[in-house]
């Protein structure tokens, strides 16, 4: 697997980084199991998570229903901690107490200490700020991020979530360099490059790209019913792939179908490809119900998409940029 610096920091990460949002939901820690076993062999080498990701409705002592602690069981057996890189996220987790929640520096200190317990370690890679708090100055949501690289629990810093406006915030007001943005960004979901991803690139910040298929929906099997086994039938999650069913979203799909059908290959590794090698893009978060479907996306990884097929995609995807993106002429 091909790897590339995060930003201007000198973190390499793979082209195609592991999603762990279904751990302890849909997929138990047998599966779990599997697939970091197929990402490693693959030779992908960072996984991301968040202290969110759990299955808030089970409670039993023996089952790992939380994804960080999932993860933590499995460092030092399926991978040794110095070959992995542990991106996780705080800010969204939500506890009784003053220090239960948000982007304070007391909240945010407190749910480090948390992640590094569940995930069993004593330092996290890649620690990233889920969302921004509208009740926090960011000078002291930053501080946090100082104080936690002081003490050697974090090694670098990302944010995840952030406007255009608050990437550049941030950046310029933090210390401790931020290497990072993680967000949305798919064939179907191009509203960052109006301002986010101009933001990013002039601040140095590699970006991590959540839901690169379209939450589902560009791998096709939305195009004419709901498959009873996908998130779409799932109450939990069809409201999120709902998100991306309309009619300019079925226009995209069937030219990824188009475009897949004329290279010998899958939807989901046309639309992968396009949004890994997009400008200024370090790495494309995939997440998989089972170790098939996440092979399937690991086998993207050797295609390159042909310039006229990409131009085609970037044609029928093309969000309207005006002013004050476009300058006036």
């Amino acid at each position: 697997m091909q790897h590339r610096h995060l930003g201007r920091s000198g973190l390499r990460v793979p082209r195609l980084a592991l999603g762990t949002m279904t751990w302890g939901k849909d997929t138990d820690a047998d599966e779990a199991t599997r697939q970091l076993t197929a990402y490693i062999e693959a030779g992908g080498t960072l996984v991301d998570t968040a202290d969110v990701y759990t299955d808030a409705d089970v409670d039993t002592a023996d089952v790992y229903t939380d994804a960080e602690q999932m993860l933590g069981a499995l460092v030092g057996d399926v991978v040794d901690r110095d070959d992995i890189i542990i991106a996780t996220k705080a800010v969204a987790r939500r506890d009784d107490g003053p220090f239960g929640g948000g982007a304070s520096r007391g909240a945010l200190l407190t749910a480090l200490n948390g992640s590094l317990r569940r995930l069993d370690v004593d330092h996290i890679d890649l620690w990233q700020l889920h969302a921004w708090d509208t009740a926090v100055p960011i000078e002291e949501t930053l501080s946090a991020i100082d104080a936690a690289a002081t003490a050697g629990k974090i090694r670098y810093a990302g944010i995840s979530n952030y406007t255009g406006w608050q990437l550049a915030t941030a950046a310029a007001a933090s210390t401790f360099p931020l290497v990072s943005t993680q967000v949305e960004y798919s064939l179907l979901e191009r509203g960052i490059e109006r301002e986010v991803v101009p933001a990013a690139n002039h601040h140095g910040l590699g970006i991590l790209c959540w839901a690169p298929l379209g939450r589902g929906v560009l791998t096709g099997k939305y195009r004419n019913a709901t498959p009873p086994d996908s998130r779409g039938s799932n109450p939990h999650y069809a409201p999120y792939v709902e998100h991306h069913r309309s009619e300019r979203a079925a226009r995209i799909v069937q030219a990824v179908v188009t475009a897949a059908d004329g290279l010998g290959t899958t939807p989901l590794a046309v639309a992968l490809a396009w949004v890994r090698d997009r400008p200024g893009v370090a790495t494309a978060v995939v997440g998989a119900r089972d170790t098939t479907q996440l092979h399937t996306s690991l086998a993207a990884e050797d295609l390159t998409l042909p310039p006229a097929i990409r131009a085609a995609l970037d044609d029928v995807s093309d969000i309207e940029l005006g002013y004050p993106e476009r300058p006036l002429g």
